[in-house]
């Protein structure tokens, strides 16, 4: 599914300041296209995580629309766009968000807890098969606190990728990943891409730059193009 920004913007008031608008993400025209890994790169406080926030469903544009093929996502109402966003779109977010109270295997399968609309059984090979090309299968009972930061960063993408949504967004998705897992994960995330999902990755990691099939880097809100390595 194509995702189209047109115009999307993010201001914010700065509390503290009265009524100093402060915009984190100027204006912005991108294209997500099924079938590519496209990159976001760019300083820490530059506005990435917005902008991705703001396509995956998560934080309304101050200006502008965000479209999945011909819909306007922000003209869903609540509900309607949280169905939406558990169906078709994966979020790999930047810090732990693991239920305490899930084991691994729980934890990556609750999308279809939240949904109800699958057996779990009928889950769990995809589910082990994920763990498995992340390198957690033998963590599938264990509970989070007993995790180190990343095996809770794999497990939270085994949990974006379950629905097999036509849409993932990962926001620094190798934080806590040794050289050998971020190109693990890396690699499955290209092949995700490959297979006709729309991915979209933030990152600082510069050696993404040689999966992407797009990139992008972002500066002061702006967003430009930037050539990927080959």
């Amino acid at each position: 599914m194509k995702i189209t920004a047109q115009g999307a913007g993010k201001d914010f008031i700065r509390q503290s300041a009265g009524t100093n608008r402060f915009t984190a993400v100027q204006p912005t025209d991108i294209e997500i296209e099924p079938g590519k890994l496209t990159l976001l790169m760019g300083r820490s406080g530059s506005g990435k995580s917005t902008l991705l926030n703001i396509l995956s469903g998560l934080l309304p544009p101050t200006t502008g629309k965000v479209l999945y093929g011909n819909d306007d996502i922000y003209a869903f109402d609540d509900v309607k766009l949280s169905d939406f966003r558990n169906i078709h779109i994966g979020v790999i977010p930047q810090g732990q968000t693991a239920i305490q109270s899930l084991d691994v295997i729980g934890n990556i399968c609750l999308p279809y807890m939240l949904k109800r609309d699958t057996e779990l059984k009928s889950v769990y090979p995809y589910a082990r098969e994920l763990m498995e090309r992340l390198g957690i299968s033998h963590l599938e009972s264990v509970m989070p606190a007993e995790l180190s930061g990343g095996e809770l960063r794999r497990v939270a993408i085994a949990r974006a990728m379950i629905r097999k949504p036509d849409a993932i967004f990962a926001d620094e998705p190798t934080c806590d990943l040794d050289d050998e897992n971020t190109a693990l994960v890396l690699g499955l995330l290209k092949e995700t891409a490959a297979n006709g999902t729309s991915v979209f990755v933030v990152t600082h990691e510069k050696d993404a730059l040689t999966y992407a099939d797009v990139s992008y880097r972002m500066d002061s809100g702006k967003i430009s193009s930037e050539k990927p390595n080959r």
